[in-house]
């Protein structure tokens, strides 16, 4: 039995309760009994409004599946289709135009393009490779990974490999060249640089033997460290809102055969991170959920801390300071030296174990995470911590899957009730809408002026948002494989509508627009090449999978001035909600056998794959192989898809209940086969019925049709609380 405190009415397991009294409210002023009163009185004001918004979503689903169980077969008439989601409500009236008033929002997000991770907060070494994130070597990215071939001679081998880092230095140079050009030459051509006093304050000269050459844009000198004349320590350059450094230090193994001296190229990488509570944890009771908070306290108080063995060696690791600089100028420069961080709570569905309310029941999981988030956040706005977040006093924080503007309106009201118990004034809480859910999408304005004085984020969260498409559209037929249901007309209207959206209501400026992860963290010569798109399509942030993705994606928006792309698409014809609303089934399609089993077997391998680290060892994302050995990001998202996927081909008939087991326990035996190195692996075959990390994939697929919008939260939670009591980790 867990432990509990009784603090006004509310039964707070004492975990929890010993790291609020004892770690989290020191330091900020608040009273604990004036806390947890309050605390109370939101759980009593929120519950039954949460309860209700949930009544709501099924009912709908009820009333849409019944509209297409009446004419399965049929054709869809958009009209007749469009009216009847407007009849029930699930199609929302549309208002007139407005703007965003958000106040006080920082520049990394109102004002800088730039990469976005996306991060465990409940992994304290993760956490913080993602916060020191925001300078990168360039050169350690192409080193490290597949943009740079692996050809013979030139392999990335165990120690360094220099006639691999000639090929580093060649492309970095291109780079170079492409991003801050110099007048008639090129930096490989560079055989000094130089910081010089001038009339003006200082100017940056590039030596090529005898001649001297400066910047094509000369306003791209920002400043730099060291000491001016020859050979500065590092460089700072900008382009498009970001900045880079030009290191140098001729002693280097690497600038002692560069000509130039050059040591690195360091880019200013992961402008935001999302620390997250959510679909990349596996956070299922009192013990977890409290890790989490705590990690978030220790970034907000700047004084988290990691140490673990990397290649036999112990590393320590802590929050990187700010960047020091001398300006163009003169002057003292300072710029930040870790990403600004937004905190992703869970959605309205889940409850947590962590407290009771007078009932005896447990409280909704985004309730708590509202409060708890918010508290431990105020350690940064107090301004006691030297490695601060938010220089302009704001909490951001990223609310998924909510369905529609009402849910958004709740949220809204709950972080003012937050705002309220912790002394902050109004709108200090800033929301970002993952617009992942089919009747956000739909109704996008309408939940974006719901949080017009707080929105700072709406980006397009494709995974989730195929799953729902999926769930929502159940009876309508059978769909399209899922390679192809990428190309879908109503995914390329969504991904385009929600950019129009945060156009037409005045985000560029003041909030992030944003783009999807990629899935692919060993293909990063693939995602050089495509992620591009994202800015094209006047994204201000898109998600990576990594602190080196990171560093490369920076390039995109090197080549992509954002700010003049979106004003270039609120020129465009809008996406047209007809598109959005085109149900991706099969128009016939005559797979063959071997097509379907394809298909069959791709969804099973992964949610085993995902689900097995996940019920077993309590990792909510990992790099999971594929049917091929490709290593793909999974996390919740991915194995909603999957999961309804099958659900979806069981319940037309293309696949049967023995078709699918089948796969269950032949694909198991491979993903035992491609964990075997992994001495904490628990093998799923032969013995299906004892792994309860099978029976949850079994549970995902079998049980799908039932899962709330075919959510994978409930089946997850249960299976790894009975894990935890059964293998007691």
């Amino acid at each position: 039995m867990q432990e509990r405190m009784n603090r006004s009415g509310l039964q707070v397991a004492t975990v929890l309760d010993e790291f609020v009294s004892k770690e989290a409210i020191p330091g900020t002023e608040v009273d604990v009994e004036a806390f947890w009163k309050g605390f109370a009185e939101i759980v009593e004001r929120f519950t039954q409004r949460n309860q209700e918004l949930l009544a709501r979503r099924e009912l709908l689903q009820q009333k849409i599946d019944e509209w297409h169980k009446q004419r399965l077969g049929r054709s869809i008439d958009s009209a007749d289709y469009k009216q009847f989601l407007e009849g029930i409500g699930y199609l929302e009236r549309q208002g007139p135009p407005f703007q965003i008033r958000t106040q006080n929002v920082d520049e990394a997000i109102a004002k800088i393009s730039g990469p976005q991770l996306v991060v465990p907060v409940m992994n304290e070494r993760f956490a913080l490779n993602a916060t020191n994130a925001r300078w990168g070597s360039l050169y350690d990215a192409f080193y490290g990974t597949n943009v740079i071939p692996e050809e013979h001679g030139r392999e990335r081998g165990s120690s360094y490999n220099p006639a691999r880092g000639e090929l580093v230095i060649a492309r970095t140079t291109q780079e170079l060249d492409s991003i801050v050009p110099l007048e008639g030459v090129s930096h490989g051509d560079v055989t000094q640089y130089e910081i010089r006093k001038s009339g003006k304050g200082l100017e940056f000269i590039a030596h090529v033997g005898s001649s001297e050459h400066s910047l094509r844009k000369t306003d791209q000198f920002v400043g730099f460290q060291g000491s001016s004349g020859i050979d500065p320590k590092a460089i700072l350059l900008s382009n498009h809102g970001l900045h880079l450094e030009i290191q140098i230090d001729r002693s280097h193994d690497i600038g002692a055969v560069h000509s130039a001296g050059v040591k690195d190229v360091v880019l200013e990488s992961a402008i935001t991170t999302i620390q997250d509570c959510e679909d990349s944890v596996a956070a299922v009771d009192a013990e977890d959920k409290t890790a989490v908070y705590r990690n978030w306290l220790g970034l907000m108080k700047g004084d988290l801390e990691a140490t673990f063995e990397k290649n036999g060696k112990t590393v320590h690791r802590v929050l990187e300071d700010d960047r020091s600089y001398t300006s163009r100028t003169g002057e003292p420069l300072n710029l930040p030296g870790r990403s600004l961080l937004l905190v992703r709570n869970v959605g309205h569905l889940m409850r947590s174990d962590a407290i009771l309310n007078r009932q005896g029941e447990e409280i909704f999981e985004g309730i708590l995470d509202a409060v708890l988030t918010s508290l431990c956040a105020l350690h940064d706005l107090r301004g006691t911590n030297a490695r601060s977040n938010s220089p302009k006093g704001s909490i951001y924080i990223v609310k998924p899957k909510m369905h529609g503007s009402q849910e958004t309106k709740f949220t809204c009201d709950l972080f003012e009730k937050v705002e309220d118990l912790l002394g902050l004034q109004r709108n200090v809480i800033k929301i970002g809408v993952m617009d992942e859910e089919r009747r956000t999408s739909l109704n996008l304005r309408e939940c974006i002026r719901e949080a017009r004085d707080r929105i700072v984020f709406i980006n397009t969260g494709f995974l989730d948002r195929t799953g729902d498409e999926l769930h929502t559209s159940m009876h309508a037929g059978p769909m399209v494989r899922k390679e192809p249901m990428k190309q879908e007309s109503w995914i390329l209207a969504y991904e385009d509508a929600n950019v129009d959206a945060g156009l037409a209501t005045g985000f560029p400026g003041t909030a992030q627009i944003g783009k999807g992860m990629w899935p692919k963290p060993d293909e990063m010569n693939e995602m050089l090449e495509t992620k591009l798109g994202h800015p094209s399509a006047g994204a201000s942030c898109a998600w990576v999978p990594s602190p080196t993705a990171a560093t490369l994606h920076a390039l995109h928006y090197h080549k992509v001035d954002v700010q003049s792309r979106q004003q270039e698409l609120a020129k465009r014809h809008e996406a047209n909600l007809d598109d959005i609303l085109t149900i991706p089934v099969s128009r016939g399609e005559n797979w063959s056998a071997e097509e379907i089993q394809s298909e069959l077997d791709n969804n099973v391998q992964g949610i085993l794959g995902y689900v097995v680290r996940w019920v077993d060892q309590g990792i909510g994302c990992s790099k999971v192989p594929d049917i091929n050995n490709v290593g793909l990001m999974e996390d919740r998202a991915t194995c909603r898809i999957s999961s309804q996927h099958i659900v979806n081909w069981l319940l037309h008939g293309i696949v049967s209940k023995e078709r699918v087991r089948e796969s269950l326990h032949r694909m198991a035996s491979i993903v035992d086969d491609q964990n075997a190195g992994d001495p904490s692996y628990r093998d799923m075959a032969p013995n299906f019925d004892s792994s309860i990390a099978f029976q949850a994939a079994s549970d995902l697929i079998f049980q799908g049709l039932d899962l709330p919008n075919g959510y994978t939260e409930p089946v997850l939670h249960a299976r790894r609380r009975e894990a935890k009591q059964k293998h007691g980790s």
